[in-house]
C-alpha cells in the first residue's frame, strides 16, 4: 500500500463526518504510543511552560532510576533519556523548548560523578548534545541567543 500525500489525506478528511474523523483518530491513537503522546500534547498542553515542567519532572524520575554501578548502564540510560527528550521536542517544534530541555539534560548529566562521565562515549554524547543546543540557539532572537550561550558556558 502506498501512503497518500498530505493534500490527498486532507481532502479525504474534509469529506468525512465528525464521527468518522473521531473514529480514525482513535484508531491512530491505538496504533502507536507516539501518536497518543502527540495527541496528548496537542489537546492538553496549551501552555508550553507546563509542558516543559512535566518533561523535566519525567527526566528527574528517569535519572533517579539510572543504575550507576557501571558506565555502560549510565550511557545506555542517558541515551534513552535523550531519545525521549528528542521525541517530545519533535511534538513541540519550539526551539526554546528544545534548548531548555537539552540544557536541563546536560545539567542532570553533569550531576553524576565526573569519574563516570570521563568515559569517551559519554563525552561524545555530551558534545553532540551541546552541538544540538548551539544549532537550535542560532534560530532564536539575539537577546535569547546571548542568554542561552551564557547558560551553556556555565554548564560546559
Amino acid at each position: 500500500m502506498k501512503a497518500q500525500s498530505l493534500a490527498a489525506l486532507k481532502k479525504a478528511l474534509s469529506h468525512r463526518s465528525e464521527e468518522d474523523i473521531l473514529e480514525i483518530c482513535l484508531k491512530l491513537i491505538k496504533l502507536k504510543k507516539e501518536n497518543k503522546e502527540l495527541l496528548s500534547y496537542l489537546l492538553f498542553y496549551d501552555d508550553e511552560q507546563v509542558f516543559i515542567e512535566d518533561i523535566k519532572t519525567s527526566i528527574d524520575e528517569q535519572f533517579e532510576l539510572i543504575n550507576t554501578s557501571h558506565a555502560y548502564y549510565i550511557r545506555k540510560s542517558s541515551r534513552k533519556i535523550l531519545n525521549t527528550i528528542k521525541r517530545y521536542v519533535k511534538y513541540s517544534k519550539n526551539k526554546q523548548t528544545e534548548i531548555e530541555l537539552l540544557l536541563y539534560f546536560i545539567e542532570k548529566l553533569n550531576s553524576l560523578s565526573s569519574r563516570q562521565l570521563s568515559n569517551t562515549r559519554m563525552q561524545n554524547m555530551l558534545q553532540q548534545t551541546i552541538k544540538s543546543i548551539e544549532k537550535a540557539i542560532e534560530g532564536l532572537h539575539p537577546d535569547l541567543q546571548y542568554d542561552y550561550h551564557k547558560i551553556l558556558e556555565g554548564l560546559s
